[in-house]
């Protein structure tokens, strides 16, 4: 009995401690030997969360003689929330969309700096901005500096430009103005010649080296200017009669080709000795028989500061400046012109805008890298961003679109900021920065039908 109740006491004390074993959280490492077991013991599991799936059942071999032992894999933790991560924020975008009708490229034509420029890149930009058109000045005084005499370099680069286009399906307009100085009774300024029949031989020279592949020619530039007129009276009929001179140059080599106006400029001046305004000069043109010269009337409806549907009349203006006349207004410009047309039966000659923009000094920097600001008599162009440049001149191509006496637009200009850098005016209508960078204005032409 004695020995009995140690046995006894022994057996419950072993059974007891079995009981209250933890159960094993892990599986044992396949790789360590352990004692073989005389039994196959099968572990309790532990609590599973109801939100984890009913684990399957693992083989692991076993060393040293050990028999398998199927065993209940623990439970996954529970997978903890995380912080949201933040939106990603959304690109500022580069260009204005444009929204307006379909453009034609046929109507759509740019402006561009010619001397001592890639040709492969400006051919690049044609194709990317999808023109139709392209036009480039040739002053007379660089292209013929001594009688007779032209200009290899000059002739070799427009003859490379000519055959860009011609190339690549693009017309080219030749605006044609600034006499050499032998031909002037003064070298001031700019001006006509004396003699205006050695404008016709120019005119014939030109037309007969590309005979066929210029489809228009625009004689002179902004001739209510003194700067543009210098030697001769400001006065709209010898206009007439040079233009009527240098036609007949031209029909004599290529019958086929456009023969547009000189476009007066816009400044809201009408002294008689520095500027007539333009409108008064467009009625001494129409009165001296310009209709009957030429295929089309030439306009620069530039618009200064203002949006290009603005009008002098509005009673509140956006600009802070030039907004009193409405010279300074696009569509005033394109209104009055067109009215004149039709006031002295010309209704038939369509407007070209041979060259219309607003102009920024946004981005724009120096030499140096350094800001650049617009130069004395351009601090309007601080009243337009990049971005305003963009709206107003793909609204302007939209508001053409819509008339139908409006003909090709030309944007002034494409590359003039890379080309002669920021010193001067004409740079802040350049659709490309002074780095060459793209502008939105670019940008939103570029992409205007997608």
């Amino acid at each position: 009995m004695h020995r009995l109740i140690p046995f006894l006491l022994l057996t419950s004390l072993l059974f007891a401690a079995c009981r209250q074993a933890p159960a094993q959280s892990s599986l044992p490492d396949p790789t360590t030997p352990t004692a073989p077991s005389v039994s196959t013991v099968t572990a309790v599991p532990t609590a599973v969360p109801p939100t984890i799936a009913v684990t399957e059942q693992v083989f692991l071999p076993l060393t040293g003689g050990q028999e398998s032992i199927t065993a209940t894999p623990e439970p996954e933790a529970a997978v903890l929330p995380t912080d949201t991560p933040a939106p990603t924020a959304t690109p500022a975008p580069q260009y204005p969309p444009y929204a307006g009708p379909p453009l034609d490229r046929d109507d759509i034509g740019i402006q561009i700096y010619l001397h001592r420029q890639d040709m492969r890149d400006l051919v690049r930009h044609f194709q990317a901005l999808d023109v139709g058109w392209v036009k480039v000045q040739v002053s007379w005084k660089l292209y013929e500096p001594r009688p007779g005499e032209y200009s290899e370099e000059r002739f070799a680069e427009l003859d490379r430009l000519v055959d860009a286009t011609d190339n690549n399906d693009i017309k080219l307009l030749l605006n044609v103005s600034k006499a050499p100085e032998w031909s002037r009774s003064t070298t001031e300024e700019d001006g006509p010649p004396s003699d205006f029949g050695q404008f016709e031989s120019f005119m014939t020279y030109l037309a007969t080296r590309y005979q066929g592949r210029v489809a228009a020619y625009e004689l002179w530039n902004e001739p209510n200017l003194r700067r543009e007129w210098n030697g001769s009276p400001l006065d709209p009929a010898l206009l007439v009669d040079l233009t009527r001179q240098g036609a007949d140059g031209i029909h004599a080599a290529d019958p086929g080709a456009l023969i547009i106006s000189a476009a007066p400029a816009t400044t809201g001046i009408n002294d008689g000795v520095s500027a007539v305004d333009d409108r008064v000069y467009l009625r001494g043109m129409l009165a001296a028989g310009i209709a009957g010269v030429v295929d089309g009337i030439g306009v620069h409806p530039y618009g200064w500061a203002n949006p290009p549907e603005a009008s002098a009349a509005d009673t509140v203006q956006k600009a802070p400046s030039h907004n009193n006349h409405p010279s300074f207004f696009f569509s005033d410009t394109m209104q009055d012109y067109r009215a004149l047309l039709v006031e002295y039966g010309a209704a038939d000659r369509s407007l070209w805008a041979t060259e219309f923009g607003w102009g920024t000094f946004e981005h724009m920097t120096d030499d140096q890298g350094n800001p650049a600001s617009p130069p004395a008599g351009a601090e309007f162009m601080n009243n337009v961003s990049e971005w305003d440049q963009a709206l107003y001149i793909m609204d302007a191509f939209a508001l053409a679109h819509n008339w139908e006496w409006a003909g090709p637009m030309f944007l002034w200009n494409l590359n003039f900021a890379p080309g002669i850098g920021s010193a001067f005016s004409e740079s802040g209508y350049s659709i490309l920065r002074s780095d060459a960078a793209r502008r939105p204005a670019y940008l939103s032409l570029e992409h205007r039908n997608e």
